[in-house]
């Protein structure tokens, strides 16, 4: 047991030891900087809940690529932007323009808020009031009885 737990810690250190940095997805820092600034404003179409600079799934490390290509050949941030719309449609925005198409995307989590908010004043306004506890003299002479039984039956 000694043995394989001195072998262990002999051995558990060597990946660590070979591990290196990694390398610069672009020789030029600037255009890397510029990529990942681009990258912030466009969704991930796997994901959808992340840019396409946070997210590692495949086809965002794809669309990194397109992106910084894109800014090799010369295009500019607006041109670029303009080509992933008309490629993926405004969906690929991370924040998609408010115009016809996109209205319900913008308002539709507040529209679900005010129709809950009307169900509910609703039904809290509907509700009836309380019946009153009173009970009438019948009702009194018919819980004494009942409660002069359960007496009796102690006893």
């Amino acid at each position: 047991m000694a043995r394989l737990l001195a072998f262990l810690l002999l051995v558990s250190p060597t990946p660590w030891s070979q591990a290196k940095e990694a390398a610069p997805a672009a020789a030029d820092p600037a255009l890397e900087q510029r990529v990942m600034t681009l990258a912030a404003e466009l969704r991930c179409l796997v994901c959808q809940n992340q840019t396409i600079a946070d997210s590692n799934a495949p086809l965002a490390e794809d669309l990194r690529n397109q992106v910084r290509e894109k800014m090799r050949q010369g295009s500019s941030d607006s041109q670029i932007i303009d080509f992933m719309v008309e490629r993926y449609g405004d969906f690929v925005l991370y924040r998609p323009p408010v115009k016809a198409t996109t209205l319900l995307l913008w308002f539709g989590p507040l529209l679900l808020l005010a129709a809950g908010f009307v169900v509910l004043v609703r039904r809290v306004l509907r509700r009836r009031p309380a019946q009153d506890l009173e009970i009438n003299a019948s009702e009194r002479k018919r819980a004494a009885e009942l409660l002069a039984g359960n007496e009796a039956e102690r006893r």
